[in-house]
């Protein structure tokens, strides 16, 4: 899978290992910054990530700050992007099977780094439960 990245300062370590995990596990990583844990502001960072999933050119990303909050804002502007702030491995796993999630956020802050691989494993692993979600609009507008 072809996954972009995109931190600003306060993400910037997490971005780091997870890259590293992602490349060890085959996938293609393109890195949009930040290079530092040096301030920056985070738009310009996070916006490109996003903007690569909306146009084709990755099939997901993955999103760093203090919070994560503020990331997904700049992301959920972008047609086409469905960003989710996950903290725990349910988070992550709804995002993903009721939400359809391509993007996911993570702030640094506030989520503890042992976590990671399974955050990463959950995104990068869970379906979308597509057929189920359309039954249910077809019951709502019958």
């Amino acid at each position: 899978m072809r996954i972009a990245l995109g931190s600003d300062h306060a993400g910037y370590r997490y971005k780091q290992l997870v890259a590293e995990r992602l490349r060890a596990l085959g996938h293609d990583v393109v890195d949009f910054g930040t290079n530092s844990d040096e301030s920056v502001d985070y738009p310009l960072f996070i916006r490109p990530a996003c903007e690569a999933v909306a146009n084709g050119d990755c099939e997901r990303a993955i999103i760093f700050g203090g919070s994560g909050n503020g990331e997904a804002m700049v992301a959920n502007r972008i047609t086409g992007v469905r960003a989710a702030v996950v903290w725990s491995t349910e988070s992550a796993r709804f995002a993903r099977l009721h939400n359809d999630a391509n993007v996911m956020s993570i702030g640094q802050r506030l989520v503890d780094e042992a976590l990671l691989p399974e955050l990463l494993d959950i995104f990068l692993d869970t379906e979308f439960e597509a057929g189920r979600h359309v039954r249910r609009i077809q019951q709502i507008d019958e």
